[in-house]
């Protein structure tokens, strides 16, 4: 597929050997962008960059400090002469299945960590950079169907990607007179190595009741990405595009809405029974 103004663009993206990422750097250099790959295991990183068919560095940077952002930043500058593209894609999931009253601090700083303080440096040293050269630019953050609805369980998670949507509301308002674009994907059940191989299993079997009936891929999140990066995004700032096969937009509790046939006794079962005392 063809994207109206990758080719010859530097694209940083971040956690770029994961499932969504490693999608996102193939497409991207495909439509001929020059990419700097980043991820935490700066070998996996660089692996990742040398098996793209286009020019391409890996860099590893722990995307949650001030220092990693800028180390990347530096790298990808020094390397192509600036940065034209991001997609802060970095993200953990935390502990799955932890409640509430079981949440700790660790946890909870350890995840925001990379998932919003990492988007906001990310973006805060894409602003400065696209000032400071005078041009145009674009940003898109990895949201998630997490960021438009709730859950009991990964908490740490939810609340990160709810905070990743006020991000990209506010940099689009202030990016917009310089011709900074700022969006989102949002994407809904994607399996991916993120959520372990349990987890991939329960997310396909919970797709399964979406409107389209299956899991997503990791190819189709990232010709969102591509596409919301491009200049045939020229007029979309400030979005959360949902690629979730339609499961954010039903109703969970009837039958024609799809995933609400479950058993609330046995989901409730350990908290009620602790909160009676059983």
């Amino acid at each position: 597929m063809t994207y109206t103004g990758i080719d010859g663009k530097v694209a940083v993206v971040t956690g770029g050997t994961g499932g969504i990422g490693s999608a996102v750097v193939q497409t991207l250099s495909r439509a001929g962008a020059r990419l700097v790959v980043v991820d935490l295991d700066e070998d996996r990183a660089r692996a990742a960059a040398e098996a793209l068919p286009g020019p391409a560095i890996g860099i590893g940077a722990d995307v949650s400090t001030e220092s990693g952002v800028e180390s990347y930043m530096d790298a990808a500058i020094s390397e192509f002469g600036s940065v034209d593209l991001h997609h802060l894609n970095a993200g953990i999931a935390g502990k799955p299945g932890q409640q509430l009253t079981e949440a700790s601090v660790d946890e909870w700083d350890a995840v925001m960590g990379v998932n919003l303080r990492g988007p906001f440096l990310g973006v805060r040293s894409a602003m400065r950079h696209f000032v400071a050269r005078g041009t145009p630019g674009s940003i898109v953050v990895t949201a998630s169907i997490a960021s438009l609805r709730g859950a009991a369980d990964l908490l740490a998670y939810t609340t990160s990607k709810h905070g990743v949507v006020g991000l990209v509301h506010g940099a689009a308002v202030y990016g917009g007179p310089i011709g900074v674009r700022v969006n989102a994907v949002a994407p809904g059940i994607v399996p991916t190595p993120i959520f372990g191989e349990a987890g991939m299993q329960d997310m396909r079997k919970r797709a399964s009741t979406s409107p389209l009936r299956r899991a997503g891929e990791a190819d189709e999140v990232a010709a969102a990405v591509a596409f919301l990066l491009s200049d045939d995004a020229s007029y979309i700032t400030g979005e959360i595009l949902s690629v979730d096969g339609g499961a954010s937009i039903q109703n969970t509790n009837r039958y024609g809405g799809g995933a609400g046939l479950w058993d609330t006794a046995g989901v409730d079962a350990d908290l009620l029974n602790a909160f009676r005392g059983d």
